[in-house]
């Protein structure tokens, strides 16, 4: 029998998701034998304690006698049991500093850590994450900015709204020029969901990367690029997705300047290798033919692949003005500074809907593994720490936890 604990979010500020609804603690519960879940009582999360004990979840004041113990973001050190396996997103696989001393004491606990962030199929592909949701949320945001910037509409914010369908019935009072254009890098998981925000507006349609740049639409537009398009090769020759992948630093240069011409607006949405040019530089959005008025970074790398993100952004102020000319932060209202929304954790404004489906993902890949059905070895691939030590997989990080690095 697997005793599965759903912890109480400690975190500051606090999250409110969590990663099951109470109905798919239901679901769990009868069509899982092997299974039982109890809930950690929580005044924070979306779903109130009521919501699942009245479907017949047990919500009790501890998890202490639980197996497996699940959460969304880093549990506050002095609340880690000792000799449990979790699952939560740490922030420790790519050395986050801040992160170094949670690591530590999982190990000190002998805790089996695995983390949310790591766990893959066979072939790589991430199972499970909210990026869909950091899209939904993050092009609504953009819209947000868009109408403020030029004061042709006002929406409730996400977080202001109850779920999804509210949040998307505000997209009805969205007034957008008939010359728009919205240019979107990221074909992946976030990108989609961006897509899915831009669905609901029947106005906008898509058009491909050359009409985008050559034509001229009578109705708001967007294109969708892909690595090729908004990047080129230095020498001129022609552009070889597998030689970018395999090394982006040598014969590659940004190309999203053509874009950014013609572009009302921007929503970054890309994965950004390390390696690879920038999607615009700082150079490059002081030309005086540069058009983009709203970015809104969902990817949000800070200071390198989009130039005007130069700050995380928050909930609470969600809208900050890059200003060109002296590169610094400046009033988002003023002509001629870009308005960037660049919060760093979107799926927390629509805490109800990225749970349900941050809990399907669980259910459908990582409910069987963690139970011990797991012939692809999914849980022991992303295991970062197990018997008080890190294991083969991340064995990188021991430089990191010792200080080194």
């Amino acid at each position: 029998m697997l005793k599965l604990g759903v912890i109480r979010e400690g975190k500051t500020p606090p999250d409110k998701r969590v990663p099951l609804s109470p109905e798919q603690c239901e679901f769990i519960l009868n069509n899982y034998e092997n299974v039982e879940v109890y809930v950690q009582k929580s005044e924070i999360r979306k779903f109130k304690d009521e919501e699942y004990s009245k479907l017949g979840v047990a919500v009790v004041d501890s998890v202490a006698d639980c197996d497996v113990l699940i959460g969304v973001k880093e549990v506050p050190k002095d609340e880690l049991i000792a000799n449990k396996k979790y699952l939560f997103f740490s922030h420790t696989y790519k050395k986050q500093p801040y992160n170094r001393d949670l690591l530590n004491a999982i190990l000190d606990k002998n805790i089996q850590l695995i983390d949310w962030e790591v766990i893959t199929n066979t072939k790589g592909q991430r199972l499970i994450a909210f990026g869909r949701y950091a899209g939904i949320v993050g092009a609504y945001n953009g819209f947000i900015t868009y109408g403020l910037k030029t004061g042709r509409y006002n929406l409730k914010p996400a977080n202001e709204c109850e779920d999804r369908a509210e949040m998307e019935a505000e997209l009805d009072n969205v007034k957008l020029p008939n010359n728009f254009k919205v240019v979107i890098t990221g074909k992946g998981r976030v990108g989609g969901g961006a897509l899915e925000t831009l669905s609901c507006m029947p106005q906008i349609k898509e058009v491909s990367p050359a009409d985008f740049i050559a034509k001229t639409f009578d109705h708001p537009v967007y294109t969708v690029l892909g690595v090729d398009d908004y990047n080129k090769t230095k020498d001129g020759s022609e552009f070889d997705k597998k030689q970018f992948y395999a090394d982006p630093s040598t014969n590659f240069e940004s190309d999203f300047l053509k874009y950014a011409k013609v572009a009302d607006m921007y929503i970054a949405c890309h994965y950004w290798d390390n390696k690879s040019p920038f999607i615009y530089t700082r150079e490059q959005a002081k030309d005086k033919d540069w058009n983009i008025k709203v970015v809104a970074d969902v990817s949000c790398d800070i200071d390198c692949a989009v130039a005007s993100t130069v700050q995380p952004s928050t909930i609470a102020d969600p809208i900050y003005g890059y200003n060109p000319i002296t590169e610094s932060v400046d009033d988002f209202m003023k002509e001629g500074v870009i308005a960037v929304m660049a919060v760093d954790n979107l799926p927390c404004e629509l805490p109800k809907d990225a749970s349900v489906d941050f809990g399907k993902m669980f259910i459908e890949h990582v409910l069987e593994p963690i139970a011990g059905n797991d012939p692809d070895k999914i849980i022991e691939r992303a295991s970062e720490t197990k018997d008080g030590k890190l294991t083969s997989y991340f064995s990188y990080l021991q430089d990191y936890i010792e200080g080194k690095e």
